[in-house]
């Protein structure tokens, strides 16, 4: 870290994930902001969309370098109190997201005059009818590697919203 650095990795991390769901956002036309008030809900970010019901997404971000895979899932442990925000029915579908970074911190954006890339992809859940668990720090959880956050899942999980859930 250099000498006049304000931002921890954690920090960069977090504001890389944030960026990388309003690129998406806006690549799909839609809305995206923070929900009001302090984070006391596992919300750190809403998106919206027009339309029939205008329908609308909770949600709660992460990035991680350190995912680990097996087979066709990652493993990822979340700390309980955003596990149980997450997996009660609520009026608006809430989804976790986590960003997998490389390991190294220098590998996590590159910009040129051509592109502008956040290394590697987001993946989504969603944690609702989840049960409840006796841990009581964190719990380890399972994400497809087939949910990858882009436009095209992010318009899907919209449509899924206008109808009610996403299961």
């Amino acid at each position: 870290m250099s000498e006049d650095s304000l931002l921890t990795d954690y920090d960069v991390e977090s504001a890389l994930s944030i960026a990388y769901v309003q690129a998406i956002a806006a690549q799909a036309r839609y809305t995206c902001g923070e929900p009001p008030g302090p984070d006391r809900d596992s919300v750190d970010i809403q998106i919206a969309a027009s339309g029939a019901m205008r329908p609308k997404l909770d949600l709660q971000l992460k990035a991680s370098t350190c995912l680990k895979r097996h087979g066709d899932e990652f493993s990822y442990t979340l700390k309980l109190k955003n596990y149980n925000d997450l997996r009660i029915a609520s009026q608006t579908p809430r989804l976790l997201v986590i960003l997998d970074l490389p390991h190294e911190p220098a590998e996590w954006l590159n910009v040129s005059v051509d592109e502008l890339i956040i290394r590697r992809a987001a993946y989504w859940k969603s944690l609702y009818g989840s049960p409840e668990t006796s841990n009581r720090t964190s719990i380890m959880i399972s994400i497809p590697t087939r949910n990858i956050f882009d436009v095209n899942a992010l318009k899907n999980l919209m449509e899924h919203s206008r109808k009610g859930r996403i299961t």
